[in-house]
């Protein structure tokens, strides 16, 4: 079956893995991203345009971590959505 992506704009509870403590967060139309206190980017929303930056153009109603930021080494310090896109400071 096909899976449901909700793309509403509506509070939700999130649960983060690994009680994750969050230092930023930043709301785009429709996609949300965190930076947690250890540098990391986690993100989730509507993915059409690659704004999530898991290297695809998915759709997820859970929080994924963006790995290629942590395969380069790289420790978020900021993040900011704009409608369509994500802008990180690392």
């Amino acid at each position: 079956g096909v899976a449901f992506i909700s793309i509403q704009a509506f509070p939700a509870l999130l649960d983060l893995p690994g009680d994750l403590e969050v230092s930023a967060v930043s709301c785009g139309s429709r996609h949300t991203a965190v930076v947690t206190r250890g540098g990391e980017l986690y993100t989730w929303g509507w993915g059409k345009y690659g704004q999530l930056g898991h290297g695809d153009n998915v759709s997820s109603d859970q929080a994924r971590r963006v790995e290629h930021l942590v395969a380069k080494g790289l420790r978020v310090e900021e993040v900011v959505c704009g409608p369509w896109t994500t802008y990180v400071c690392v």
